[in-house]
């Protein structure tokens, strides 16, 4: 097994699209050919609140990724909340109303039961417990099912060492330009924040283990964001902005005791709700309030969502906005 060490997602990406290119073999699959690594991988980030990749090739969508994860934090599954920030996204719902393996709703509801409430109640009394397993697999309803939507993520493993709280996450099959070092990074990250948070502990390392590590070589993407593969004419000339100072990573949680409801207010009515978590206020709302500024995509509204966008106050998502935002712009690139 091939393990990998990464201070954040941003440095992994690049060098993980490199490894994969170097010693993956040719297969297909149902959504065409794909590029495997021989082994299982596992990802370890020792900064797993830095969740969020800047890298222009690549051009990720940053409210995208960010309002999932909320939309998971809350245990929804609903296909309209997450469908505002990517229109082709209803398209892996099989009746274009709710998902059948949304994490978050699995997280909270699906097994009749909320797991986190457990899993932080587990920690708090016993920080040394190794029976802490948050299960998104469910083997009555997703074995031989078919489905658009199967939980590729299968379960996490919770462990607190050192006061700090430590992850795993399983996956059976990680698409590394999507998946691996796009949204399960900042999916997952959220998740592992919002427990420390509530448990009242640090956070430790996140390791994302991928029983099946690949990419699509026929999807744009892969074309397009290969060149950061080449180190010695892309890769030293661009600094890490959670290294040089351009970003920063603000805490999720500032008020435990009214998080969950103050999310449940912000995501029934995200422009106008006033709630006591910082997070929510400084960084969640003026960031809906960029995207719907944003819609339409002319070079007027850009202004104005880049306004909001300039209220944002955690610095890395703020900078991975604007710059999103001004890629719209006609004429830049």
């Amino acid at each position: 097994m091939l393990v990998l060490n990464y201070r954040n997602v941003h440095e992994a990406l690049p060098h993980a699209l490199r490894t994969l290119v170097a010693d993956g073999s040719s297969n297909d699959s149902r959504n065409g050919p794909v590029l495997e690594y021989p082994t299982p991988v596992a990802t370890t980030y020792s900064h797993p609140q830095e969740r969020v990749g800047f890298w222009p090739l690549r051009d990720a969508n940053p409210f995208f990724h960010f309002f999932e994860s909320l939309w998971m934090l809350a245990g929804r599954n609903d296909v309209a909340f997450p469908q505002k920030f990517n229109n082709k996204f209803g398209q892996y719902s099989d009746d274009g109303v709710t998902f059948h393996g949304a994490y978050g709703y699995r997280w909270r509801n699906h097994f009749d039961h909320d797991q986190l409430k457990t899993i932080i109640g587990m920690l708090q009394v016993n920080p040394l417990s190794r029976r802490v397993v948050l299960q998104m697999w469910d083997a009555h309803t997703d074995l031989n099912r078919n489905s658009k939507d199967l939980p590729c993520n299968t379960q996490c493993y919770f462990w607190i060492r050192d006061d700090k709280l430590n992850m795993t996450v399983s996956n059976r099959s990680n698409d590394i330009i999507y998946g691996c070092y796009g949204a399960n990074a900042v999916h997952f990250s959220f998740l592992q924040e919002y427990l420390a948070q509530m448990i009242g502990v640090g956070i430790g390392r996140y390791i994302q283990f991928s029983n099946n590590w690949h990419c699509y070589t026929e999807f744009p993407v892969f074309a397009k964001v290969l060149p950061i593969t080449d180190f010695d004419q892309y890769w030293e000339n661009i600094e890490n902005p959670y290294l040089n100072g351009e970003a920063s990573a603000m805490d999720l949680i500032s008020d435990p005791l009214c998080f969950d409801l103050d999310l449940e207010i912000f995501l029934a009515e995200p422009i106008f709700c006033d709630v006591r978590n910082n997070f929510i206020m400084e960084v969640a709302k003026p960031m809906y309030r960029a995207y719907e500024s944003f819609k339409g995509n002319s070079s007027e509204r850009i202004d104005i969502a880049l306004e909001q966008a300039g209220l944002i106050t955690a610095p890395d998502w703020k900078k991975a906005c604007v710059e999103w935002l001004r890629r719209r712009k006609p004429n830049v690139l």
